[in-house]
Formats: structure tokens, C-alpha cells, sequence
């Protein structure tokens, strides 16, 4: 802004004289930029302008571009703007990749006569290593234990309330420490005393609140943790000490979004005096949790990541902000997983793709800090680029609940409302202007699951009996098993563990609360344990085969199910803590029994899941379980109680009882009074203080993990888990003219709705899949093997692993299965070897798609994937945004046909050859000729939104790009 009107004014925080800030609402004073124009500005659009004003260079970010954010309601939709976050958030999975990126630069670096120590993450970068957690354990630590309530099993448990201790000798469970039975007078639960007792782990026994160890199923998946994915680990150590600028969160402490909410997150950044607001970036799609926390954030791609975490800005068209005003209370029945699913179906219907939501409206104080993360976090789910509540007193008393230091949330408080990023909440507040508002009231809204396929497709509960009969009625796709009617009743008989069960359409055989979207919310987290302590005392069970678990998002919320009396509990109905981390939801499932697969694959089964996750797609818990639910955590419970889908709560009861009696929902359904009293008694700022703690500390065996502290990695040539990747092999010094693509055979020919799990899956390795061979050719056997997720830091097991999903439909062969024809021979292959053929053949490939290309979460792998096996171009309807960004950073071309035509249209078959020509010069969404050997000739457009996209596809991708800046 030099010699600027608009030179920006740094004023000192008032009251503190040392605090140095951007008055956005001073710039080049207030004649030029008024307080009514920022005050009809969203929030989120604040935050955006004042990143621009902070980071303007004149060349990454120009003042032009501040004036267009300043000018957004003219110039929404119409110009692509930088922004600069203030730091990086990366999950082990996404997170690898990454980081073997950053090794292998340093490497090239040095191969091209660079300093390779210089190559380090410009950005504050977070690692949070918590995608590694596989169940191989669960209930072991529950079979033939003591009843938590005491007395003999086939009796009622005793009446244990969850905030007082029982007036008599009570034995403890037998895997604890602690040595019961002992005095009930010994502990009080309200002495505030238990937080300092607290050692390495958060469990306490939940009768006594001594320290104990943890469970014997945590221990038993921590430790296969560790030995599973040692090289990774060690890895990581060396990441840690060698890159200045990022820290590694050790296994065990939670997940990403968790422990980016109750241990990264500042809400306003300060370095060396000077404010500025908090705002992330992230290599997953739920890092929109944090606008519940008034934190600006979502998730890029990893390659966009890595561009970040060299300095560089995310650039993004300005979007539209809808503004999604909630009014009324809900339901007492209503948790806030229902609202999110409500919310979910309504801005969908809204088309809020590709755009901002941001939330205002009286029901928004209704709302605790969890609900609001809850909302937030599913924004993915519905399309939207981000969902930001601004920062309001809700959320400083979340904050001053949760240790923040008093003195910092004053700083805090004053620095927000200074720069007019503070909602003041009160009726007569001016409101900003959006560019459209939708409407949601609370009131309304009913308990709801969502599936048996798709997170969108949401079912009221009290309906979910009729629906899933109309689920077996209708034909194969996105809800229908078409389930011919005669066989609609069948019953599968099955003998487990001695004795006799019958499986049929609907029953229940995976039910897991798991460590995502609601286990930030103690609210749902504590409904289920009350539901299963008033279920346990009523005499309900859950059948022994259905796989139970429960995996919290963090070991906070181990601890207020443990310190409220409720653990025992769950424990009681299998739902038994099996680690910290994300498991079910990225189909890492112990397998099911045996005799449970056999008997569903005998009876063609539809079987179901019930998860209280975000991701449901067919096949993704286990590949024998075709019938998915999301559901919260409460309603997890009850499912697994009742053992099927084909319910209606309303005049079914779940079971039997003690005495015989049928026990209904209604029964056991915990009301808001309890779970508010509950809340506040165990939901304690002295929780997040010790877990902090605990973070800062790591664990034993991270502490205690070696790995090297040279500056360039010393790759292992026998690793199968860490390999030195091809990126950089064609570093060039000048970026080239786009080559022309001729006679390119089409791989793969695909519908609509490809996921990022169809093309990069993310768990188990089949035993008959290309990258199960690899892996079998270095000497490992099917237990090691460990996930596609674990082995993103092998390109080798990676691009073998590419389109590898049992569910991929490709139209050549006709079914679900990840094979494609190698058309110049005839053969049927895996993906992985046709292309393997094809690039030793010298001919390049194309892949044919229809509508939402790249679906799902933000995966680097499903665009680094296909550049690997030799694909130059994806031809298809459309994209989804970041998945289309992902292709042009790794050097892939993103064509769609134009509106109105697809390959039917146009009489494709995808068994044609395609030669694409490129002009030496390219320009933003431009049309492209393609010819066809069948003498064919259609236009495609080219979708290159800006000059930068153009330049890294020039250059062969950002990581190239970025790479040559150290040289």
C-alpha cells in the first residue's frame, strides 16, 4: 500500500498500550472505509480483508485484491482472491504425504546445488498423527468381568446415580488398578479434587475416581499401534526434529479436529505483541470445525497444503455468504445431531455449494460451542466451502470454561470488538447483509438418522421402520437393495459363542460411537452413557456379535464418561473404549465373526452399521454390511439394544427387561435437566488443563521412539512404508508449453458421484489387490499389510492402491469391482496393471466421469494417484472443487464437456482413442478441441479458473513450483 490512499493504520489496543493490531476500520482513515461499510460486511469476509490488508506484498497479495473483498457485494462470485491462514492442520494420513514431500524436496533441492536445510514450513504447521488407530481389540476387557453396579449379573444392576457415590462397598472392573471394594466416603465426586490426580491418562475409576491404567483394550490397540506403524512413527519423530515451524501431536492424544479445537486453537494469534485473528487451513474436509469456535477454516488439498506451508496463499473465487438465520429452541428429544441433519438436508436444498454459511439469528445463542462445532463440522456434508459462527459471549464463556487465561480472553474480547469481528447477540444489533438467508427453525426439528448410503439422505426415526422396507423395495442405487418380496422376511440362522441367533434384513451387526463430528459435544456423548446406565438397569443387553465400540475424539471425553458413572456402563453393552483416534469411520473395523459374514453372504443379507460418524458410503465400514446409518450417539445405543433397523420406537419396545417387562425408548431416554446437571459437574475447564498437559508431555513409547536428526532423511530402500516419491525426478527451471495429449486410451469410464474413497481408498488392503502383491513380494504377510491411510508415504503401495475400491463401478466391465479392459490387448485387468501397460507402451490415458467428480474428503492421493499410473487429462460433467484443484497441482487437466453434453450425448463409448491439443498459450476457462480416432470432434472447456492455475499446470504443479523457489 505504499503511497496508497488506503495505507492501513496500526493502532495499540486500548487499556493495552503494547498491543499492537490493523485497524481494518481506519484504513488510510475513516473517510475512505466508514464503519456502516464494514458493518454490513459478514464476519467471514471481515476476517478475509483483514488477511489481505496484514499479508499485502504487491506481488503474492496485491491491494487490488484487498479493494475487491472490501467491494464483495459486487464483486461476489466475479474475482478470485489470496488468503493467507495463520497456520496448517495435518492428520497422519494426509499428513504423511506431505511431509515425505517436504523430505523429498529437501532432497531435490540438494541434487540441484540448493541448501536443503532452507527447505521448512514458512506457515505454523500442526501434525496431529491420529488416523493410525486400527480396533484389533474390542470387549475383551468386558467378557466375565464384575457387574459396575455390583451384585450378580442376571439381577438388576444396582441404582447408581452418576454424580453421587453409592453408601456402600462397591467392587471395581477387573482390568483397573484400583484395589476395590473400598469406602464410598473415601472420594467425593464433587470435591473438585479428582483433576490433580490425574497421571498419564485421563481414566479414572469411575466409582472411587482414583487413577487407574488404561483399559485393556486401549492398551492392547495402543501397543499394535505402535508396532504396526513404527517406520511411520519414527518418521514423524524425525520431522519433528529436523523442520523448524511444525509440531507433532503424538497417537493417542485424539483426533485432528479435537485436539484442534481444546488445544490449538487461539482464536486470536499474537506474535511478539501484534493481534491478528486466528484462521486455519487443513489437509481434511471437517477442518470446518473450528468456525464454531469463530475460527475462519476448511479443508484443501494436501498439494494446496504443502503450497501454504511454504509461504504461499490459498486463492479462492470471493464467495457468496448465505446467511442461515436460526430461530426457536429444540425438541428435548432432539440432539444436536439431529439439528445438524436438519441443517444438512435444508442447505443443501439451498445449493449452498462452493459458498460461505454463516450463522446469526436469536437461535444462535441457543446453541452451545459444541452444538455449533457439531454444525460446523459437517459443512462438507452439505457443500459448502465453510460454516462460521462468529465470535460471540457464548463463546467466551466456552473459552473461559474450557482454562482460558482470564487476562488473554480480555485481550481477547477488546481485540475482536476493535475490529469488529465480535456478534453481539442482542435483538437490536445490526445484522449483516448476505447474499441470501435461509431460514431454520429450531423449533421444528425432530430426531433423525441419516443413510442407508449417503449422509444427505435423512430419515425421521419414527419413520426409519417404513423407509428401510422401502429401501428393500426399490431398485439398486442411491437408497434401494431391490430384495425380491418373498425373500424380504428371511431368516438366517447362525450359532456364536454357543448359542443361536437370527440374522435378517436390518439386523444390526456394526454399532460404533466413534471420534468424529460429535464427540466435541459432551452433550450426545453424555445422553448415550445415561441411555445405557438407565438401559443396564433396566435389564437390556446388546447381542454378543454386533461389533461395539467406542473411540472418543480425545481423552477428555474419556474422562467426563468416566468421572459422571457412565463408562461402566456402556462398557456393560460392549460399547468398551478401544483408543483415541478415527477407526470405524475410515473402515478400520476388526473384522466381523466369521460365522456373522458367512451367515449374511449366505442369506444375500442387508446387513446394517450404525455409526455416529459423517461418512457412510456403501461398503465403507466392511464390505459385507451394505446398509449404513449416521446417528448420534444416543441413538447408536438404542439401535444396538434393539439389534435391528426395523423399529418403530414409538410402539416397539427395545426388549425385555428384568420381570419380563418390555422397556421402551421413552423409558430410557435421558432428559435435558440430566444431561445439563451432568454436563456442568463433569465438563470442567480443569479437563481441558490436564489434557493440555498430556499433549505437551506425549506418551511413553513416543518419547521414547528413536529416529535420526539429519537434515536430509536417510530413506530405507527396503521400507514399505516410507519411499523417496517421483515428483521431483523432472524439476524444471522454466515452466513449458502445454504438450499435446494424442491417442490416449481411456482407463477407466466412470459415473456420477466418484468419491475420493472410489479413487484413493483409504482402508484395508485386499488380499487379491496390486498392492497387496507388493506387499507380499517384499516378504510381509496380510497382518502386516496394515491400511492404504497407514502406507500414503509409499507412492509404490499408493498408485497400486489408486482406484482399488471394491465398490469402483466402471462401465467397461459392467459391475462393481476395480478392474478396467487394457484395450490394445483385450485383457481384463486390476487398474493398476493395465496402466502399468500402457505407460510401458508410451501411450497415455484419459479417464472418462460423469457429474461431482471427486467427491468426499479433500485426499492429495486421489489426484497424486492418477498422475502416477499416467493420466493426462479427467474428461468429465463436473467437479468438485478442491478434487479439481488437486488435479491441476499435480500436473493433471481438468476438462468438462460442455453444458449439455455428456459421453452418451455424444455417442462415446470411451473404447475410442482421444487426442487433446493444447495452444502455446493457455487462458482461463477456454474452450479445447478433442478428436476421437473415430474422426469425432467435440469441444471441452478447460477449467483453468485463474493465471496461477494456469502457471503450476505449466510448471507440472505446485509442489514443482513451490520447489524451484529454494533453488
Amino acid at each position: 500500500f505504499s503511497g496508497s490512499p488506503y495505507q492501513p493504520v496500526i493502532e495499540a489496543l486500548t487499556n493495552y498500550p503494547q498491543k499492537r493490531f490493523y485497524n481494518v476500520s481506519k484504513l488510510g482513515g475513516s473517510k475512505y472505509v466508514t464503519l456502516p461499510i464494514l458493518d454490513v460486511l459478514p464476519y467471514s469476509i471481515r476476517v478475509l480483508f483483514e488477511s489481505s490488508i496484514r499479508n499485502c506484498d504487491g506481488f503474492l497479495v496485491k491491494e487490488t485484491d484487498a479493494m475487491n473483498i472490501l467491494d464483495w457485494k459486487t464483486k461476489q462470485n466475479n474475482v478470485e482472491v489470496p488468503f493467507c491462514p495463520a497456520r496448517v492442520v495435518l492428520q497422519d494420513f494426509t499428513g504423511i504425504p506431505a511431509m515425505v514431500d517436504f523430505a523429498a524436496m529437501r532432497e531435490a533441492v540438494r541434487n540441484a546445488g540448493g541448501d536443503p536445510v532452507k527447505v521448512n514450513p514458512a506457515c505454523p504447521t500442526d501434525l496431529t498423527v491420529d488416523h493410525s488407530l486400527q480396533i484389533d481389540f474390542s470387549k475383551c476387557a468386558i467378557q466375565n468381568t464384575p457387574n459396575p453396579g455390583g451384585g450378580e449379573s442376571q439381577k438388576p444392576m444396582a441404582k447408581l446415580s452418576p454424580l453421587k457415590v453409592q453408601p456402600r462397598k462397591l467392587p471395581c472392573r477387573g482390568q483397573t488398578g484400583c484395589k476395590g471394594p473400598c469406602s464410598a466416603g473415601d472420594s467425593s465426586r464433587n470435591s473438585g479434587q479428582f483433576s490433580a490426580q490425574i497421571e498419564n491418562t485421563p481414566i479414572l475409576c469411575p466409582f472411587h475416581l482414583q487413577p487407574v491404567p488404561e483399559p485393556e483394550t486401549v492398551l492392547k490397540n495402543q501397543e499394535m499401534e505402535f508396532g504396526r506403524n513404527r517406520e511411520r512413527l519414527q518418521f514423524f519423530k524425525w520431522s519433528s526434529k529436523v523442520f523448524k515451524n511444525i509440531s507433532i501431536i503424538p497417537p493417542e492424544t485424539g483426533m485432528a479436529h479435537q485436539v484442534n479445537l481444546e488445544y490449538l486453537s487461539r482464536v486470536v494469534f499474537e506474535v511478539k505483541d501484534f493481534l491478528y485473528p486466528d484462521s486455519v487451513v487443513g489437509t481434511d474436509s471437517h477442518t470446518t470445525m473450528v468456525n464454531g469456535l469463530g475460527i475462519l477454516g476448511w479443508g484443501v488439498g494436501g498439494i494446496e497444503t504443502e503450497a501454504v506451508m511454504l509461504g504461499m496463499p490459498v486463492t479462492l473465487t470471493l464467495p457468496e455468504v448465505v446467511g442461515c438465520e436460526l430461530t426457536g429452541t429444540a425438541s428435548p428429544l432432539a440432539t444436536s445431531i439431529d439439528i445438524v441433519l436438519s441443517i444438512t438436508k435444508h442447505l443443501r436444498q439451498a445449493d449452498v455449494a462452493g459458498k460461505f454459511v454463516e450463522f446469526f439469528g436469536s437461535g444462535v445463542s441457543q446453541l452451545s460451542v459444541a452444538d455449533r462445532t457439531t454444525i460446523a463440522n459437517m459443512c462438507p456434508e452439505y457443500g459448502a466451502i465453510l460454516s462460521f459462527f462468529p465470535v460471540d459471549n457464548v463463546t467466551l464463556k466456552h473459552l473461559k470454561h474450557t482454562g482460558f487465561d482470564k487476562a488473554k480472553l480480555e485481550v481477547m474480547e477488546a481485540y475482536l470488538k476493535a475490529v469488529k469481528l465480535f456478534r453481539n447477540d442482542e435483538s437490536s444489533s445490526r445484522e449483516p447483509e448476505y447474499s441470501q438467508i435461509v431460514q431454520i427453525s429450531l423449533s421444528s426439528i425432530i430426531p433423525y438418522v441419516s443413510g442407508p448410503k449417503r449422509s444427505q439422505d435423512r430419515v425421521a426415526v419414527n419413520n426409519m421402520k417404513s423407509d428401510f422396507q422401502a429401501c428393500l423395495n426399490e431398485k439398486t442405487g442411491v437408497k434401494g437393495f431391490q430384495i425380491a418380496v418373498e425373500k424380504q422376511n428371511d431368516i438366517v440362522p447362525v450359532q456364536y459363542e454357543g448359542n443361536e441367533y437370527k440374522l435378517s434384513h436390518g439386523c444390526i451387526v456394526i454399532a460404533a460411537v466413534i471420534s468424529c463430528t460429535n464427540n466435541c459435544n459432551p452433550s450426545v456423548m453424555l445422553a448415550a452413557g445415561l441411555l445405557a446406565k438407565k438401559a443396564v438397569e433396566a435389564g437390556l443387553v446388546v447381542k454378543p456379535y454386533i461389533r461395539t465400540s467406542l473411540s472418543p475424539g480425545s481423552g477428555m471425553v474419556t474422562h467426563y464418561l468416566s468421572s459422571s458413572g457412565v463408562l461402566p456402563y456402556l462398557s456393560k453393552l460392549g460399547f468398551e473404549v478401544v483408543g483415541y483416534g478415527c477407526s470405524t469411520c475410515v473402515g478400520n473395523t476388526a473384522p466381523l465373526p466369521e460365522a456373522i459374514r458367512n451367515a449374511i453372504k449366505q442369506g444375500d443379507i442387508i446387513a446394517c452399521g450404525v455409526l455416529s460418524g459423517t461418512k457412510n458410503f456403501e461398503g465403507r465400514l466392511c464390505d459385507c454390511v451394505r446398509a449404513n446409518y449416521l446417528a448420534s450417539p444416543p441413538l447408536v445405543v438404542a439401535y444396538a439394544i434393539a439389534g435391528t433397523v426395523r423399529i418403530d420406537f414409538e410402539t416397539e419396545p427395545l426388549g425385555t427387561g428384568f420381570n419380563g417387562k418390555s422397556i421402551y425408548l421413552r423409558d430410557i431416554w435421558p432428559t435435558r435437566k440430566e444431561l445439563h446437571t451432568v454436563e456442568e459437574e463433569c465438563v470442567i475447564s480443569s479437563m481441558f488443563k490436564e489434557l493440555k498437559e498430556k499433549m505437551e508431555k506425549g506418551n511413553k513409547r513416543w518419547n521414547s521412539l528413536e529416529a535420526p536428526e539429519s537434515a536430509l532423511f536417510p530413506w530405507d530402500l527396503k521400507s514399505t512404508y516410507i519411499r523417496c516419491p517421483s515428483f521431483f525426478d523432472k524439476l524444471a527451471k522454466e515452466p513449458v508449453s502445454p504438450q499435446a495429449i494424442e491417442n490416449a486410451h481411456v482407463l477407466l469410464y466412470l459415473g456420477d458421484s466418484v468419491t475420493t474413497d472410489h479413487i484413493s481408498p483409504a482402508g484395508s488392503i485386499a488380499r487379491s489387490s496390486a498392492a497387496a502383491k507388493y506387499l507380499t513380494n517384499k516378504g510381509l504377510t496380510p497382518r502386516e499389510f496394515n491400511s492404504y491411510g497407514a502406507r500414503r508415504g509409499n507412492d509404490a503401495v499408493m498408485t497400486r492402491g489408486t482406484f482399488a475400491n471394491i465398490k469402483l463401478l466402471n462401465k467397461f466391465i459392467g459391475k462393481p469391482a476395480p478392474k478396467t479392459i487394457h484395450f490394445p490387448s483385450g485383457q481384463t485387468l486390476d487398474v493398476f496393471e493395465a496402466a502399468e501397460l500402457y505407460q510401458k507402451e508410451g501411450v497415455p490415458v484419459i479417464i472418462l466421469a460423469g457429474k461431482k467428480y471427486g467427491l468426499g474428503s479433500s485426499r492429495d492421493w486421489a489426484a497424486k494417484g492418477p498422475f502416477l499410473l499416467g493420466v493426462k487429462a479427467v474428461l468429465a460433467e463436473s467437479y468438485e472443487k478442491v478434487h479439481k484443484s488437486q488435479l491441476i497441482g499435480i500436473g493433471i487437466a481438468p476438462l468438462q464437456f460442455l453444458p449439455g453434453e455428456t459421453p452418451n450425448t455424444l455417442g462415446l463409448t470411451g473404447r475410442e482413442q482421444f487426442s487433446i491439443l493444447f495452444p502455446p498459450e493457455l487462458s482461463p476457462g477456454m474452450t479445447l478441441d478433442i478428436k476421437t480416432s473415430t474422426g469425432k470432434v467435440f469441444s471441452v472447456i478447460a477449467l483453468f479458473e485463474n493465471d496461477v492455475e494456469i502457471t503450476l499446470y505449466k510448471y507440472g504443479g505446485s509442489l514443482n513450483f513451490v520447489a524451484r523457489r529454494f533453488l
